[in-house]
């Protein structure tokens, strides 16, 4: 959830020029797209934010009633230093996007939850998701408790775009960041989870939190990454109904994925869709800044991974989601082109494209 690069200060109105008209005099020059917003190195963004009156990052993609809706961190611009385990980043609440289509205008919705509303939370509710069943909708978010530690929570809404309704306390057994509801053509949910580094789940590894434990990983590059969690959800979509267990993110040999394997391995930001009869298991490699997936024939795995979707943006390739809407595939993601910084970035989407075999065309975030 955070980049280790120097920030960037560039001003927003340099980033999102105005269209330039080019004179007469330079009609025979090469093609420059003058006026489009271009990167700190000059490549110009295939894609531009949906929303610049605040920043918005780690969107998660839900169509209801034929509606797309968003469930996104809302970053602010706090005092904390940057470092190694995102105490930079400080959001405190979630504003719901939603728009008729890829395209259309798109409504920022007043806040849905924020933390002084949570009873168990003290700071940093991070990337949420959100499902529907049975005439609630159910946002799940993650937030250190009163002692430090990431739990998962639970708020219900007769709405959408809230505003939601917290728990009391949060979900039993969950722990670490990024919870991804998957709900299967049968109706059966399930709850994937966790994140290495800032996301604690190194500390999780005896099966308690230990306070004192890495603070980045194991250390042990030849030994099997730390993979995601999944747990399927109770009927009432609000509790576990089994113990959370490994999702086992496999090499072409059939091999653990190792964590010294950077640009494979498992980081944070584990979301899940189905295409074609297959699962499709996509998630961020964090520190090596890609977007990558896998795929088995089970919710619960294994997946054996198969490539790259995105390369790498300004700031951070974190948490996305993948959605069908109007007959297309669409990424959402996020990068940094309003801020130039690291804790302030903005959502993005572009369409998503499968081979005849499955596999998932890999996309760059510049044209």
């Amino acid at each position: 959830m955070f980049w280790r690069g120097p920030p960037m200060k560039l001003l927003r109105a340099a980033i999102l020029a105005s269209t330039i008209l080019c004179a007469a005099a330079c009609t025979s020059a090469p093609e420059k797209a003058e006026g489009e917003a271009r990167s700190p190195d000059g490549r110009v963004y295939a894609s531009q934010p949906l929303v610049s009156e605040i920043y918005t990052a780690d969107p998660s993609a839900h169509v209801f009633n034929g509606r797309l809706y968003v469930y996104n961190s809302h970053d602010i611009d706090g005092p904390t230093p940057e470092d190694d385990l995102g105490a930079h980043f400080e959001m405190r609440d979630y504003r719901v996007l939603s728009m008729d289509r890829v395209g259309a205008p798109v409504t920022v919705h007043p806040v849905a939850l924020d933390v002084s509303q949570v009873p168990w939370a003290s700071r940093q509710m991070w990337a949420p998701d959100a499902a529907f069943k049975n005439g609630t909708y159910y946002l799940y978010f993650p937030a250190k408790d009163k002692q430090g530690v990431f739990r998962m929570g639970v708020a219900t809404s007769s709405s959408p775009t809230g505003p939601f309704t917290p728990d009391p306390q949060p979900i039993p057994g969950s722990f670490s960041i990024d919870p991804a509801v998957f709900t299967d053509e049968d109706g059966a949910s399930y709850m994937y989870f966790g994140g290495i580094w800032g996301g604690q789940l190194q500390r999780w590894t005896t099966g308690n939190y230990q306070a004192n434990g890495s603070k980045t990983d194991l250390g042990r590059p030849d030994q099997p990454a730390l993979m995601p969690k999944i747990a399927r959800m109770d009927a009432g979509m609000k509790t576990f109904a089994e113990a959370p267990r490994d999702v086992q993110i496999l090499d072409e040999a059939g091999k653990p994925i190792l964590g010294g394997d950077t640009d494979r391995r498992f980081f944070e930001a584990a979301w899940m869709h189905r295409y074609n009869g297959k699962y499709y298991l996509s998630y961020s490699t964090g520190d090596t800044h890609y977007l990558v997936y896998a795929t088995g024939d089970s919710p619960y795995g294994p997946f054996t991974y198969r490539g790259r979707i995105l390369e790498p943006v300004d700031g951070w390739t974190t948490h996305h989601s993948i959605v069908e809407h109007d007959g297309k595939w669409w990424l959402f993601y996020a990068d940094t082109q309003l801020s130039g910084e690291t804790r302030l970035r903005n959502v993005k989407v572009t369409e998503l494209f499968y081979n005849p075999d499955g596999t998932i065309r890999t996309l760059s975030p510049f044209k």
